[in-house]
């Protein structure tokens, strides 16, 4: 029995969930207040992001009751990405330092990854590797960095939404083509949900993701990467295509800061993103560059190595180029 109707319910529930919140934040005065390193110059509230979370969360119980969906899947989400989301949580409501964070950002992604089995044999040109114990070690470190890239990318109005809807409805279209609808539930519950919230964060934004609720969007995307993976391993490659706008960016910017020698944990606004909506004055024409990239060039992309018409290392590296340009071309990592 697959249960479509969830999908609208999501989408419904994680919209009021959000208006819900938005009107808790702001009569307790929970506001984003702008300051130098902020890409917004109006107070907003924060915390909507918690609906994503609660909305995605409340259902895997219920898919996993009528098997839609594994056990081990379902404690792998509920707790990796629950815990992810209560730190998140609390390090929005308060300060928690960034050596507890990563702390808790690597037990939850090793949660999950016991439930998952770790990292699948990858394919590479045209060969199936298992990388063993380095690649369950590797795969954890990927899943930590998706994490904290997607809280880095959250920094203007839609942008993250955007981001999560359009790699899922990417991820479903991939599977059909594969005839692995079944896989579909997920990213479809999952894009729902941020479609919910997208309502109220679309520029000019009514109220912000927060750390809750950008950290788990970043965790719940790479173990849905992963259990493609498990299904077909080129889909690995096809998701990180999926993903690459945010990929590219955080990790060119990470690169260019590391290598100056700046403090990385700390706040900061030179992503490529950051800079672009400040060279044009708004965030909207950004958030829709990234919405049209990834429908536009990303997703072809993926549908290519998903298909087995192109090799995925070659196929994410031809994918990236353009997106490193743009790093380049705006500044991504620059000092401020």
């Amino acid at each position: 029995m697959i249960l479509w109707w969830l999908i609208p319910v999501a989408g419904a529930a994680s919209l009021l969930l959000t208006a819900l919140l938005r009107r808790y934040a702001l009569t307790r005065s929970l506001m984003d207040i702008p300051n130098a390193r902020s890409s917004h110059t109006v107070p907003t509230p924060r915390g909507g992001g918690v609906a994503i979370v609660l909305t995605f969360l409340l259902a895997l119980p219920l898919l996993a009751w009528v098997d839609e969906i594994s056990w081990g899947l379902t404690w792998a989400l509920l707790g990796g990405g629950g815990w992810v989301a209560v730190v998140g949580f609390l390090d929005d409501h308060g300060h928690i330092a960034a050596r507890w964070r990563l702390l808790a950002h690597f037990a939850g992604a090793i949660w999950a990854l016991c439930w998952l089995g770790g990292l699948p044999p990858l394919k590479m040109a045209g060969f199936i590797l298992d990388l063993g114990w380095f690649g369950h070690i590797a795969v954890a470190f990927y899943l930590v960095w998706l994490l904290n890239l997607y809280n880095f990318m959250d920094g203007i109005d839609g942008i993250a939404g955007v981001e999560a809807v359009t790699v899922c409805l990417g991820g479903v279209l991939l599977y059909a083509l594969l005839g692995q609808s079944n896989l579909a539930l997920l990213p479809l519950l999952l894009a729902a949900a941020c479609a919910g919230f997208l309502y109220w964060n679309f520029p000019p934004a009514k109220i912000f993701m927060g750390d809750a609720g950008s950290g788990f969007l970043g965790l719940v995307l790479g173990i849905l990467s992963l259990q493609a993976a498990w299904a077909a391993p080129q889909l690995l490659w096809a998701w990180l295509i999926l993903l690459a706008v945010f990929i590219v960016d955080a990790t060119w910017t990470l690169l260019r800061r590391l290598l100056r020698g700046d403090k990385v944990y700390e706040a900061h606004r030179s992503h490529a993103y950051q800079y672009a909506s400040r060279r044009h004055g708004r965030h909207l024409p950004v958030t829709l560059a990234v919405l049209a990239i990834n429908l536009g060039w990303l997703l072809p992309m993926a549908l290519l190595v998903a298909i087995g018409r192109l090799d995925g290392l070659l196929g994410f590296a031809l994918a990236s180029a353009p997106l490193v340009f743009l790093a380049v071309r705006y500044d991504a990592g620059k000092q401020e």
